[in-house]
């Protein structure tokens, strides 16, 4: 799109080669006072941000009541975790999967895949009981939101490769009256799309002004029948990988390690440390050749080296890591086993999606390194000014990351050196080479993810509830199966924490513990998650921990994982998602979806997966949907609870006929057995 403002020096530029464009990746971006003309208005009943599985569930189900959705992404993929994250690998735990307990466009995603390729794991992986091509999810992905819109005689506007640069809000500051979104596009004689690693482009999509590489498009988005009062119009959902719109808006949040509690009895902190969240991932694709490839070591590789490692020596060989997250495989191979693990083995024209802690997780954690900015580093750096957003993150650490990926890579295939086990354990698999190119299945030129995969952003802190003096949370303690008599709680946690805890467990018994007729040595504990009477949506998984490393640089030889992270880790009963744990304080219009919910540190490593991303967006988009249809804030229907609000119970009655489950069978508080679900 051609426009006045666009600056005649960058014209001159356009016959620059590839490989000089590729230089200024070297020259930082420079920031241009705001330029607040939009090129475009457009109008939306939900603005959905972040159109990962949390958002296009959003949509989804906005579209099938009938709304008009504005979807907007900061790659050009939809589907998140398993397309532009490239982890299109299906976490799901076994007892779940085997009842398909999920919501119903969830269970659709499941099918279209079938019959993409005529069953459900094409890559014959281990993992998962569904590997795939991230490419294809894509596809997938869009088909389902366009049948969606069809079906319920909603409107899709999609928005690929769109960024929100700046809010607007109404005078009391309650209420996000409009979005100011930036969308480029290739610039002309321009690489394409995916040309660069994410480090090298994103801070340029949040640029108002064109570049050498982008053209840009401004677009104001606003509610589609605005009113004149102060009731809220349209609803603004945060769905972005890293919680953006919380740290754009500021609203209160948590990041990192929570401060011990007997609510959150195994954090690895007595005060709390936002610096360490769970390790990113770029992810990549791999392919087993007939013949030894030449591979090249790459110039940074000596400095990662130190880092890789197959972890375990049950994890120690090359053909299970392979096959772990295979997501194509035209030709079973034979039947293998190591470390207890079955798996058929690598055959030609096999690829695998590359995704291993000790590989190409990069796990930063102090302040000189950690990718998502606090509050105050985003003052610092002066984000939260007016025209200052730049996504929030830290941008040499994105770099550092996809150095970490692609040294990854050449250590599986040429390495000889292991971190964690020490020599003679890794040897050379030459036959393999590393997939790129925009047909590739990342769908990138360089070949990695188009975005990390995120296990950990920014989480909001609910609004003052009863028994949430400080904000709703959900806690360790709201879904651990975890053992609390161990020694270590014994001997870590204060005699006072310690009977907290227990009372906080007793479940129908806390109040004999409370009136001392009980001592927390007798206290049977409740064997089951919280039970919400606001839950809007479930989900399954394990407290799965990548946890941050003790110094900086992450890859620094000898460094560990900081000491105690990994305590949280284990099993957790099914979990329910409440609407407390969506609604952020201050602003009345914006939900949250996805990962950013309100869950401590230690509920965020289960609360973080495929099925629970689903789950929660169609919360969202229901409750959104209901709200516009009602005329009622979502905040008023929890705000006077315990008493339980009538509306509540109508928006949950739709969920349930929606075939959107909001609670597990038998969830009671008489149904203490819940052994089965493992």
């Amino acid at each position: 799109m051609k426009r006045s403002r666009r600056v005649s020096a960058r014209k001159s530029l356009v016959c620059l080669s590839f490989s000089l464009i590729s230089l200024l990746s070297l020259i930082p971006v420079a920031r241009s006072a705001p330029d607040r003309t939009p090129d475009q208005t457009v109008t939306c009943e939900i603005l959905v941000v972040g159109g990962g599985l949390a958002g296009a569930a959003t949509a989804y189900e906005g579209l099938l009541a009938g709304r008009t959705v504005c979807l907007t992404e900061i790659t050009d993929w939809v589907g998140g975790q398993i397309s532009a994250q490239g982890t299109s690998a299906l976490d799901e735990r076994p007892t779940q999967r085997s009842r398909l307990f999920y919501s119903r466009g969830y269970l659709e995603l499941r099918e279209r895949i079938r019959r993409k390729y005529g069953e459900l794991n094409p890559g014959d992986c281990w993992v998962s009981e569904s590997c795939f091509i991230p490419s294809d999810a894509h596809a997938i992905l869009l088909d389902m939101l366009r049948d969606a819109a069809k079906r319920g005689k909603g409107t899709l506007k999609w928005f690929p490769s769109t960024v929100i640069k700046e809010l607007d809000y109404n005078p009391t500051g309650n209420l996000i009256k409009s979005a100011i979104a930036i969308q480029h596009e290739p610039a002309a004689d321009a690489p394409p799309l995916n040309t660069f690693p994410l480090s090298q482009t994103i801070e340029d999509w949040y640029q108002y002004q064109d570049s050498p590489r982008f053209d840009k498009t401004i677009i104001r988005f606003t509610p589609q029948n605005p009113s004149s009062g102060n009731a809220p119009d349209w609803y603004v959902v945060d769905a972005t990988e890293t919680g953006e719109l919380i740290g754009l808006t500021n609203v209160p949040y948590r990041l990192g390690i929570d401060p011990r509690s007997h609510l959150e009895p195994s954090s690895s902190s007595v005060t709390g440390n936002p610096y360490c969240t769970q390790g990113f991932t770029y992810t990549f694709a791999m392919e087993a050749t007939q013949e030894p490839q030449t591979h090249e070591m790459p110039p940074f590789y000596p400095q990662y080296e130190p880092y890789y490692s197959y972890e375990l020596p049950r994890l120690a060989d090359f053909g299970l890591v392979f096959t772990y997250r295979r997501i194509w495989s035209p030709k079973k191979g034979e039947p293998e086993k190591f470390g207890g693990i079955s798996f058929t083995a690598p055959t030609v024209g096999d690829i695998s999606m590359q995704n291993w802690t000790w590989g190409n997780d990069y796990r930063p954690g102090t302040e000189a390194d950690n990718l998502v900015y606090t509050p105050e580093q985003l003052q610092q750096t002066g984000q939260l000014a007016p025209g200052g957003w730049l996504g929030g993150l830290r941008t040499e650490s994105l770099r550092k990351a996809e150095e970490l990926s692609r040294g990854y890579f050449y250590w599986l295939v040429a390495g000889n050196t292991d971190s964690q086990l020490g020599d003679g354990v890794k040897e050379p698999h030459p036959s393999y080479r590393y997939l790129s190119g925009k047909t590739s299945p990342m769908g990138t030129v360089h070949g990695l993810s188009k975005y990390p995969y995120m296990r950990e952003g920014r989480r909001i802190i609910g609004r003052p509830a009863f028994g949430y003096p400080e904000g709703f949370t959900i806690w360790e303690i709201d879904m651990s199966r975890r053992n609390y008599r161990e020694d270590y709680y014994r001997q870590t946690l204060s005699p006072k924490m310690y009977r907290q805890l227990w009372t906080a467990l007793a479940g129908r018994e806390a109040i004999s513990v409370i009136q001392g007729e009980v001592s927390p040595d007798e206290v049977n504990r409740r064997t089951r998650s919280t039970i919400y009477p606001d839950s809007l949506g479930i989900g399954h998984y394990a407290i799965d921990f990548h946890p941050c490393m003790s110094f900086s640089p992450p890859e620094a030889p000898g460094n560990t994982e900081r000491e105690g992270e990994r305590q949280g880790a284990g099993q957790a009963y099914p979990f329910q998602i409440p609407l407390r744990a969506m609604i952020p304080q201050k602003i009345d219009n914006m939900l949250v979806a996805g990962k950013s919910i309100a869950t401590s540190h230690i509920a965020a490593a289960a609360y973080r997966v495929h099925s629970f991303e689903w789950s929660s967006g169609a919360g969202a988009g229901t409750t959104a949907a209901f709200a516009l249809e009602k005329g009622i804030a979502p905040f008023e229907l929890v705000d006077g609870l315990p008493p339980y609000d009538p509306q509540l119970q109508v928006l949950r009655r739709r969920l349930e006929r929606n075939n959107n489950p909001t609670a597990f069978p038998d969830t009671s508080i008489f149904n203490q057995d819940w052994e089965a679900w493992r």
